[in-house]
């Protein structure tokens, strides 16, 4: 059997299953929590560790791992589904994590690739900057049609543009 760990990630904890001694544990999701299981997976590597995508909850998790464990990203429709094909119905933290190991594990998943430890950071800025485009042009919007503070609008704008 493959020595596979399933992480379900929340926006406060991470629910984490090692598949090879069907031992559970849920972590903080926090830098203190991620140390915490990085100490709980041990000095061995583990095979895989599958875990779902989860918005922005996940991040923390890929840059604090990556390049050290052979991590993979499984989308969260497929996990249920697979679920579902073995017959699990419930829905908690504690299976979804036992769920991603066994997928994981039966699935011969491959780990991703090794991303940069910016890379996450510099997604999320490709989001907000289009974002940002909307404020100003609002911001301007404000200013010209003669918002209730002109000095305020103006610098609020001229300080987002040196940030994009």
């Amino acid at each position: 059997m493959k020595y596979t760990i399933g992480i379900d990630i929340s926006k406060d904890t991470l629910d984490a299953h090692r598949l090879i001694n069907n031992e559970a544990r849920q972590f903080a999701n926090s830098p203190v929590g991620l140390r915490v299981l990085r100490r709980w997976i041990g000095v061995e590597t583990p095979d895989l560790v599958a875990y779902e995508a989860t918005g922005a909850y996940h991040a923390a998790l890929e840059c604090h791992f990556a390049g050290i464990l052979p991590l993979v990203k499984v989308n969260p429709r497929q996990a249920r589904r697979f679920a579902q094909a073995r017959g699990r119905r419930a829905k908690t933290d504690a299976v979804d994590a036992h769920v991603l190991a066994k997928m994981g594990s039966a699935l011969d998943l491959v780990p991703d690739a090794p991303t940069d430890k910016n890379e996450p950071a510099l997604k999320e800025l490709q989001i907000a900057r289009p974002q940002s485009g909307k404020l100003s042009a609002a911001l301007l919007f404000l200013y010209f049609s003669g918002g209730r503070d002109r000095t305020m609008t103006w610098d609020i704008h001229r300080n987002e543009k040196r940030l994009c």
